[in-house]
């Protein structure tokens, strides 16, 4: 009995969640509306993450970290996409925005409390170099590709492609991407799995013999129409997580002008929704000593939104008013390229301390810190 209730909130919420995205769309609410939503907002992720959890028992590992990592990507491209178009010239910043924040949000945030949820128990947090290498690599160069060299390029004025540099960007983004794809799930799908307890040595670490076992690693594989019926509720889920992200943005918007912040704190903000159900995901895996789940959740949602919004944003520009400003300035450059040889040195080992954490999170706290006062 217990167990059916506690998997009668699971369906509930995402349902409640669609409701009040029927019922609020369009419309200005009131504070005290404006707070239940965000309740249910909360609720949704907490579903979302539920249900992709699920689905990753069922299917296995790379897979179930790329189900929840491409299914966010695709609705946060679509929140992008509808906000710049009904929001005119006035947010021709806003793709760039999301996708650094995106960026900073997974590759130090989510690295880092990851990082910091396993070596406070372990000492040490030992993963596949090779997959995550990999991974990073992709990254990097995605974020080189469509962040940075439009602000240096010269054809368009200002930090922006011209039509065939973006399209070009489209291209290859989309390329990399599904390059990834495949070599995550097929060609060499070994390199990311969790790396086995005994292969584990080390200071900190336990011998497979002595170690607690996870009851959840040993849990029977969901059915396929459990599966399925989760697949159905995850998506319920994220399109109510981003709709309401959608609801509330005005008054995050208004907020932020209050508040005499900077334009891009909105982007920020709206990572930080869209990407919540990864990070909790990422952590429940951490804490289950499964890091490799972790950094591919994280590395996977920082490759999606780049390698799945340029190209839908260099459709999407056919109709949009004003230019597509995508190059960073340079505190962010230096904040980006700080992140790509820190995630280097912390990926190359294949395995990382406490130390590694307290920097990818330090990295995490400048970047937040500047995008509030830059």
């Amino acid at each position: 009995m217990i167990r059916n209730a506690a998997r009668l909130w699971t369906v509930l919420l995402p349902a409640l969640a669609l409701l009040a995205l029927g019922l609020s769309w369009g419309r200005e609410l009131p504070l005290a509306l404006a707070i239940i939503v965000a309740l249910l907002l909360a609720g949704a992720v907490l579903a979302a993450v539920h249900h992709a959890e699920v689905i990753a028992h069922r299917v296995g590992e790379p897979f179930g970290s790329l189900v929840l990592a491409v299914a966010v990507t695709v609705i946060e491209v679509a929140l992008i996409v509808s906000l710049m178009i009904s929001g005119g010239a006035q947010t021709g910043a806003l793709a760039r925005d999301t996708v650094f924040a995106a960026v900073m949000i997974t590759c130090n945030g989510i690295v880092g409390l990851s990082l910091l949820t396993v070596t406070l128990k372990r000492r040490i947090a030992a993963f596949n170099a090779e997959g995550t290498g990999k991974a990073l690599a992709t990254v990097a160069t995605l974020a080189t590709l469509s962040l940075v060299l439009p602000t240096f390029t010269t054809s368009a004025q200002g930090p922006a492609f011209s039509p065939a540099q973006l399209g070009f960007a489209a291209v290859a983004s989309l390329a990399l991407y599904a390059l990834f794809v495949v070599t995550q799930t097929v060609r060499h799908r070994d390199y990311f799995l969790p790396v086995p307890r005994e292969a584990r040595s080390g200071e900190g670490q336990v011998s497979a013999t002595n170690d607690t076992v996870d009851p959840e690693e040993h849990a029977p594989r969901p059915s396929g129409r459990t599966a399925l019926t989760s697949l159905g509720l995850l998506l319920v889920a994220l399109v109510s997580v981003v709709g309401l992200a959608k609801v509330e943005s005005p008054i995050i918007e208004g907020a932020v002008s209050s508040a005499g912040l900077p334009q891009a704190v909105v982007g920020v903000v709206i990572a930080l929704l869209v990407l919540l159900p990864e990070t909790i995901a990422a952590i429940n895996a951490a804490r289950r000593d499964q890091v490799q789940i972790s950094l591919n959740l994280a590395l996977g949602s920082a490759m999606a939104s780049i390698g799945l919004t340029i190209p839908a944003i260099a459709v999407a520009s056919i109709w949009l008013e004003g230019p597509l400003l995508l190059g960073l300035g340079g505190t962010h450059m230096v904040l980006l390229a700080l992140t790509v040889v820190v995630s280097t040195l912390t990926v190359v080992p294949g395995r990382a301390t406490l130390m590694q954490s307290g920097v990818h999170l330090v990295l995490f706290a400048a970047f937040l810190f500047l995008a509030i006062s830059p």
